[in-house]
This record gives C-alpha cells, sequence and structure tokens, in this order.
C-alpha cells in the first residue's frame, strides 16, 4: 500500500458515515467529458446521505456545460490531494500494521534510510529519535577486546561479508606485521643474523607502535604485545615453531603442511593448534633452519637433514615429493644433556643396569646401541659417552651433528651432501676413514646405515677399542644381521661367514632400547656377544625387560627389568680393566 492509499484511508476512517467531516477549503475544478452536456453551476448532495445543509462537494464546469446535473464522483476515486478534511474530536483509530515486504514506499527495491535499518519507527514524538546511533542500535560501547564490531554493517545488526569479522581482523594483523617486517628488512638491509638481538627487539616494538598509528587502527595493549612476540619470533626464531620448542614436555614436533602440526607431548601424539600463516611462511622457516648449517633445499633437492642450534635434528621433504606441502619433523632434545641417573629415574634402566654400562664403557668394550625411530638411541648414545675418561682423544662423526659430549677433547665431524653441481659430497663412510689418520682413543659414529658399518667394524677390530656406534633394529639378533647387510652394502665382495666372524670379534655388547605403547622408552636388553657358531653370531642376554601387562585404567604398560641370571663372559676383562662388578647383580630375582 502506498503514502497516498494510506492517507486517504485515515481520511475516511476519520469521518461520519456517508460524508466528510467538512466542506474544502477549495473546492475542485473539473472539466466534464461531453461537451455538449448541460453545465451545473453545484451539486448539493442530499438530505439522507448528509443531515447538514452545506454541501460536500460542489462541482464547477465551464460556463458552455449548464444542461444537465452530474453524478458526483465515487469516492474510491476521490485523490487524497483534493484536500486534508478537519480533524475530529474522536479517539484515533488504532495504526494499520506496516506491510513486512514494503518498508520503505511501497517499492521493495528502494533503498531503506539507515533509521529503518537500525530498527527506529521514526515518530515525530519519538524520544529514542533524537538517540545517538550507538543506543538506537544496541551497541554498549567498545569493551578494547576483539569482539569489538569493527565496521558500521555490523554495528547496525546488518550480517558482515565474507572476509570480514575474525577473518579481516587477521588479514589486518598479517599486513600489519607485514608491512613491519618490511621497514625492518629495509632499515637493517637483510643483515637480521648480524644486528644485535636487543637492538631488533626494541626496532621492532617501536615500528609496531609507528605503523599502527600511521594506518589509524585501535588495538589493545595485549594484542600489541602479541604482535611484537609474534614478529620477533619470526625475524629471529623459527616463527609459530618458538613456542612449540620452548615447551619442555614436548619431544618431537611434525609439521605437515602449514595447516598443520602434530607433537609428541609425554609419548603421546596429539595435534597442535599451532598452525603457520602460508605456505611461504613455513618455507621461510626451514630455510633459515637449513641455511643457518650451510645447506639447500628446493626442487632439485627436495630432502636434507639439519638441527638446530640446540642440536635438535631436523628433517625437510618439501613438493614435488611431498604432495601436501612442506613436511619438516623436529626431534628435540633437552637444552641440558642427560645423565645415567635421569634414566634410571624415567625408569629407562636400573641402578644395577647402569652399573654394568658404565663399566663397560669405561672398560673399552665396543658397544652397539640399537632399537626403532624414536626409540631414545641418540640419547642413550650420549649417556654411554659421558663414561669416557677425560683424559681420551675422542672423535664424533655424524650425518648431523646432535651429540652433546661434556668431554673437553673432542673433534666433531659431520657428512655434507652434494652441492648444485652434483659435487663435493662427503659420506659417513669417507669420514670414518679419515678419523682412523687422527689418532683417535675412541671413535663414536652416530648411526651406521649403509656401507660406513664395514670401516667402523675394521676400526674396532685395529686398535680403537671403545668405539661406540647405533644402528635401526628390532632387536640384537636382528642387529647383528642388519650389521651383515650394511657390510655387504659397502660393496665388499666378501664371504658371510667372514662378516659373521668380523662382527663377533669387533662388538662386544649390544644394548637395545625400545619405545613401549605407552610412549615410555626403555632399555629392554643388554646382550653379549660371545663369538660364532655353527648357526651364526652366538649371543647370550644379560638383562632383560618382561613385561607382564597393561593397566586398564592409565594405559601403562606393566613390567619389569631384570637380569636373566647369566654371567658375562667379560668380567674377567672388566676386572683387569679396574672396573669390577660384582657377581650379586646378575642373579635372577
Amino acid at each position: 500500500m502506498s503514502l497516498l492509499d494510506r492517507v486517504q484511508r485515515k481520511a475516511e476512517d476519520a469521518s461520519p458515515s456517508g460524508g466528510v467531516a467538512a466542506q474544502p477549503a477549495t473546492p475542485p475544478t473539473f472539466a466534464l467529458p461531453t461537451a455538449g452536456a448541460p453545465s451545473v453551476a453545484s451539486l448539493a448532495v442530499p438530505a439522507a446521505e448528509s443531515p447538514s445543509a452545506t454541501p460536500s462537494w460542489s462541482v464547477r464546469a465551464s460556463p458552455a456545460n449548464s444542461a444537465a446535473p452530474v453524478a458526483p464522483p465515487r469516492r474510491a476515486l476521490e485523490p487524497a490531494q483534493f484536500g486534508r478534511p478537519a480533524p475530529v474530536q474522536t479517539s484515533p483509530p488504532p495504526l494499520r500494521a506496516r506491510p513486512a515486504e514494503t518498508p520503505g514506499l511501497g517499492d521493495p527495491n528502494r533503498p531503506t534510510s539507515l533509521l529503518s535499518r537500525t530498527g527506529d519507527t521514526g515518530g515525530s514524538g519519538d524520544s529514542t529519535r533524537t538517540s545517538s546511533l550507538m543506543n538506537r542500535t544496541g551497541e554498549a560501547g567498545g569493551t578494547g577486546d576483539g569482539s569489538r564490531p569493527t565496521s558500521l554493517l555490523s554495528r547496525t545488526g546488518t550480517p558482515p561479508r565474507p572476509g570480514q569479522g575474525r577473518g579481516a581482523l587477521g588479514a589486518m594483523y598479517a599486513q600489519l606485521r607485514s608491512r613491519v617486517h618490511q621497514r625492518l628488512v629495509e632499515e637493517l638491509a637483510g643483515n637480521t643474523d648480524s644486528a644485535p638481538a636487543d637492538v631488533i627487539r626494541q626496532r621492532i616494538a617501536e615500528l609496531v607502535t609507528e605503523v599502527i598509528i600511521e594506518q589509524g587502527l585501535t588495538m589493545s595493549r595485549q594484542d600489541r604485545l602479541r604482535v611484537v612476540e609474534t614478529l620477533i619470533h619470526d625475524v629471529l626464531g623459527l616463527g609459530p615453531l618458538e613456542d612449540l620448542l620452548a615447551n619442555p614436555d614436548i619431544a618431537e614436533i611434525m609439521v605437515n603442511g602449514p595447516n598443520q602440526i602434530y607433537v609428541e607431548e609425554k609419548g603421546k601424539l596429539m595435534r597442535s593448534p599451532v598452525t603457520f600463516e602460508s605456505t611461504e611462511q613455513l618455507m621461510q622457516v626451514i630455510d633459515r633452519i637449513v641455511s643457518s648449517i650451510g645447506r639447500r633445499v628446493d626442487e632439485s633437492s627436495p630432502m636434507v637433514d639439519a638441527r638446530l642450534k640446540d642440536g635438535s635434528r631436523v628433517n625437510v621433504i618439501i613438493p614435488p615429493l611431498a604432495l601436501r606441502g612442506p613436511t619438516v619433523t623436529i626431534r628435540k632434545f633437552s637444552k641440558e644433556a642427560f645423565t645415567i641417573d635421569d634414566l634410571v629415574r624415567f625408569g629407562t634402566l636400573t641402578d644395577e643396569m647402569a652399573k654394568f654400562i658404565r663399566a663397560c664403557v669405561r672398560g673399552r668394550l665396543n658397544v652397539v646401541v640399537s632399537g626403532g625411530t624414536g626409540s631414545g638411541k641418540t640419547t642413550t648414545l650420549n649417556v654411554l659417552s659421558s663414561f669416557i675418561p677425560e683424559d681420551e682423544r675422542i672423535v664424533t662423526i655424524e650425518d648431523a651433528a646432535e651429540l652433546q659430549l661434556v668431554q673437553e677433547h673432542v673433534v666433531t665431524l659431520e657428512a655434507r651432501p652434494a652441492n648444485v653441481e652434483g659435487r663435493g659430497q662427503v659420506t659417513i663412510r669417507d669420514l670414518v676413514i679419515n678419523a682412523l689418520r687422527m689418532r683417535p682413543d675412541r671413535i663414536v659414529v652416530g648411526e651406521c646405515r649403509g656401507g660406513e658399518a664395514l670401516d667402523m667394524l675394521q676400526a674396532m677390530n685395529t686398535g680403537h677399542d671403545g668405539s661406540l656406534t647405533t644402528l635401526h633394529a628390532n632387536n640384537p639378533h636382528d642387529a647383528v644381521s642388519r650389521l651383515e647387510t650394511m657390510v655387504l652394502m659397502s660393496g665388499a665382495e666378501l664371504p658371510s661367514r667372514a662378516i659373521r666372524e668380523q662382527i663377533a670379534s669387533a662388538v662386544n655388547m649390544i644394548v637395545h632400547q625400545s619405545r613401549l605403547r605407552d610412549g615410555t622408552r626403555r632399555i629392554v636388553s643388554i646382550t653379549e656377544v660371545l663369538g660364532t657358531g655353527p648357526d651364526g653370531v652366538v649371543m647370550q642376554e644379560i638383562f632383560a625387560f618382561k613385561q607382564k601387562g597393561v593397566d586398564p585404567e592409565t594405559g601403562k604398560v606393566i613390567g619389569e627389568l631384570a637380569p636373566t641370571g647369566v654371567l658375562p663372559e667379560a668380567l674377567e676383562r672388566l676386572s683387569s680393566e679396574g672396573e669390577a662388578v660384582s657377581e650379586e647383580m646378575f642373579a635372577a630375582a
């Protein structure tokens, strides 16, 4: 219903039945349709219709038309602009509800006013019309947090467009960080690694304040500090990974693309809420990690092993090999190296086992630490190497330097991959061969994976007693088979019997470690290598872990580490080296 129709309807409701309340101030003039019809000067409403003597309508025609009377027009066709009737002293009629589909002037496509959008009816006598826009829209004022609406549309209750709200707020923060980072790079000319960290931190805080003022942003102090901290991590650290690396309960970080990060916390895998903003940010973090040790990763070389400054191991693989985006695996090391007392407290081994292993290392027995991935082999190797006397020269050889030896006289060697031209590669086997010329008392190889196993066995058999290494295996028997296979990988055409005799002569003890189903890491076996026999290498188990079950409530593995009751044949040699141990510790319970 249009505005004109509503005014006419109100006029009809206000007038008495059968006529209007008063005569119009200026009678309207009509032009009759028939030129030959007689004209009339006026037309009075019959008395039956109106008790008043005053006519309700008068029609004035041209002088030529004065012959016959003309019927008055129907009221349904009366235009409202013919005159506003005088008000009648009666109770006002109820207001008619405005149709919901026509909030404007009868046209649903016509834009509504701001008052209509905010819900104000716009009455002249309504006191709420003079209130502020904040009161009309129901906003109680800003609270200083991120929940405050940032646009006029959100304050007036209109649904925000896609991209506004939290997404737009995140985009605003990203743009802010981008501008601050760009200015910082321009000021430092890209020398963020050489500039003092305190200077960079202070300048980042200043730049954040400057950019906020320039852009006219409203940001709470807490949000500003969060932006500053994020920028410091991006410029000086590893971005979103910094918080995960600082958490002492997290042992491993697995990045499966920019939007998915898993962590191992207290032996259990769980998804972290931390994510990267984009693939580009993740690649920047990867480049910072690998470039710090002089390595590279790109499409031509999409895999790389690296390490962090604290010795944590890093493996990176990127597209096209990783189909879901860059993948990073970080195995964290504790900031302080574990001691044998820590392993005893963790339940990794017993006190009797610790005393026996200590005597074996100090008594210059060759020890191999075996186990699966993530079972704690490198940590155990670190602890075993701490038993080496201070007056001995130690040479460590690793693919990526991870060992944290506490001795002073230590030479650390690290393998190197090939360059862009495919040249300059230095393998672990090359380093083992070179270490034999460096007058080492002990050789510690981080992990044997291939042909270097042959050179390691030769070093153990040529006067370098007390050497240590690790390898992947399921149990001590598989460790011997793996050694035999890796010797064959060197390309040496040796018969199996000769290889087994080499292994039996070089290796004295195998310490096998496993990660149990509840996430705990245990040394589940200490096995002595005795020699060769008709069926291969002969071994005997000294200590073993006996699992009895699993706690249904906590999921913890129930079991104990205990001696098997077998006396090691190496006791005599240990005694001659001044590292005698009591035979009582080997008695079965």
